[in-house]
């Protein structure tokens, strides 16, 4: 990263839902940021970025916009901002190395336990830092994104599994304060594992459900037998959790039931992703914590049935409309 005087500058790597209006914040507030795209990049170039915000909406003209359509163009940036889906990680050679250089760092907003090392296998130990979103955005349109519920990231140093947290660093607490002063709702945390563990307790039960029962996450949590069986899956994923070592608070498993309910109604990502015939990120908010929990001597039956159930319609690409 540059020093510490410097503003810091963007890359943006997965310009969606997530990527994309986190990225038209920064530079919303006049931060160098570059957008990477492939469709649609003509249209934002004609149109601007716009976002539709409960926060309030706001638009970036076109001339205001660092856009690119190869990677290789982008130019060194302080940090790269990783946002595009897990299932795309095996792109990562040829993303992230320009955006990177050699100084910068890379920001890993994907889902999963450890979606981060992938990213280090490409820029090497040391230079990676990944966040937890909690929120509800869409990409509605090249360049345009809704965003409609919640915000928070929080965010954290990446370490291997055997070491020990990694805490607070001074460019986690910088990155942390230009996300901050951008009208991101950004929160370090000297415990990425942790954040980890207590993102899956909500992306496990309500993204496997919402494809396997075909529901949103409001029918899944107004219906008390699928409520119970999300609160059950909640129950496994603490209990592994623990068993890895990260001990998540009490009431988390009420206060996530809370939080959904309070949600918009809002189709899961990976409801998203199986509607239109994508793949699902099955391998890091399935596979990954499965077999973390099963090297700590845990079990998640509830889990493992559910990734059963997903793989099979996975494979067998039943589309419902």
């Amino acid at each position: 990263m540059s020093p510490s005087h410097h503003p810091l500058s963007y890359a943006i790597i997965g310009a969606g839902a997530v990527g994309g209006l986190y990225g038209g914040m920064l530079a919303k507030r006049g931060a160098e940021v570059h957008f990477l795209m492939h469709s649609g990049i003509d249209e934002v170039r004609q149109h601007g970025w716009r976002v539709e915000s409960v926060a309030g909406d706001f638009r970036l003209p076109p001339e205001s916009l660092h856009l690119h359509n190869d990677p290789r163009s982008m130019p060194n940036c302080d940090v790269t901002i990783l946002a595009i889906k897990s299932t795309q990680n095996h792109l990562l050679g040829e993303l992230l190395p320009a955006a990177t250089g050699q100084d910068g760092v890379v920001l890993c907003l994907q889902n999963g336990l450890h979606p981060e090392a992938d990213s280090v296998a490409i820029v090497g130990p040391g230079r990676v830092l990944g966040g937890c979103c909690f929120l509800c955005s869409n990409k509605v349109a090249p360049g345009q994104i809704r965003h409609l519920d919640y915000g928070r990231i929080v965010l954290g140093e990446f370490t291997a599994a055997d070491q020990p947290p990694a805490g607070i660093s001074d460019r986690l607490q910088r990155i942390t304060d230009d996300l901050i002063a951008a009208g991101i709702d950004a929160v370090a945390t000297g415990d990425l594992w942790l954040a980890r563990w207590r993102k899956l307790m909500w992306n496990i039960p309500f993204n496997g459900l919402s494809v396997a029962l075909d529901a949103s996450t409001k029918q899944l949590i107004d219906t008390p037998e699928s409520a119970r069986l999300a609160a059950a899956i909640m129950g496994e994923v603490r209990d592994a959790a623990a068993a890895c070592g990260r001990t998540l608070p009490t009431d988390a498993i009420e206060k996530t039931l809370d939080h959904t309910r309070q949600m918009v109604p809002y189709d899961s990502s990976m409801r998203l992703d199986y509607r239109a015939g994508r793949e699902m990120e099955l391998a890091g908010i399935f596979a990954a914590p499965l077999a973390a929990a099963e090297q700590a001597g845990a079990t998640m039956p509830r889990v493992e049935m559910l990734h059963q159930q997903l793989g099979f319609l996975q494979a067998h690409r039943r589309h419902r409309k």
